[in-house]
């Protein structure tokens, strides 16, 4: 039970003329009550997951959204930014904080990920200069080898999922099609196939961002700060 407060100014008086209530938590911190705002937690970590969640949606749903040619754009270079600070920097921090946390699975994912949207950036800005180094005609294959590896990471992380929720287990499947079906775009010869499939892969990121954003949400919304919560079908190990 928290012990509610007044507490006084070092005058004797109080602040602005006015009682302050501030509640004593059980750790002896103060929490100040006088302004309504969402529950300040003490000696608990925030759960990074939600931030995490928010930056990989973000990110797939632009370059989806490029992948499927939306409004004519098909260069995905316009992400690059996005993919260095929010994809990248928000989603690798949300990863370390998982560590912190002990969440081996989501520390693993949110690093991997967001160092996925590093070094996915670096091979489109021109000063790294990796483009231009390819020799002509291997650019194709070496994306295509690249995004191979994360489907293969991503395949490792769905398996690890089974545990989690059916919402994790929806996102790394969704998002385990989307790099077959890039990966495959790349080996095509056929640049008319190529595109096809490039397009459907892109479909499928844009389901992955919106299932992404989902679980986001449902992290956000809990009984603490929100009048209403999102199911993500809990498929943890019962006694």
């Amino acid at each position: 039970m928290s012990e509610i407060k007044n507490v006084e100014n070092g005058n004797g008086g109080y602040q602005g003329g006015a009682p302050t209530n501030r509640a004593v938590t059980p750790g002896g911190h103060p929490l100040d009550s006088t302004q309504p705002a969402f529950p300040v937690y003490h000696r608990k970590f925030a759960n990074p997951a939600p931030l995490g969640l928010m930056a990989f949606a973000a990110t797939t749903f632009v370059l989806s959204m490029y992948n499927v040619q939306a409004r004519g754009v098909s260069a995905p270079n316009v992400v690059t930014g996005l993919a260095v600070g929010y994809g990248g920097t928000a989603q690798f921090i949300a990863g370390v904080w998982e560590f912190a946390s002990g969440n081996t699975f989501g520390a693993t994912a949110f690093c991997s990920y967001g160092a996925f949207w590093w070094s996915f950036a670096a091979i489109l800005i021109p000063w790294f200069g990796i483009e231009t180094a390819v020799p002509e005609g291997e650019l194709n294959s070496a994306l295509g080898i690249y995004l191979s590896a994360w489907f293969i990471f991503t395949f490792i992380m769905f398996v690890a999922s089974f545990r989690s929720s059916v919402g994790l287990v929806l996102l790394f499947g969704l998002l385990d099609i989307t790099f077959l079906l890039l990966f495959i775009g790349y080996f095509v010869g056929n640049e008319s196939r190529a595109t096809m499939v490039t397009k459907a892969g892109g479909g499928f990121g844009i389901a992955t961002a919106a299932v992404a954003w989902y679980v986001g949400a449902a992290g956000l919304l809990t009984p603490d700060t929100s009048y209403f919560t999102l199911p993500v079908i809990e498929l943890s190990r019962r006694d």
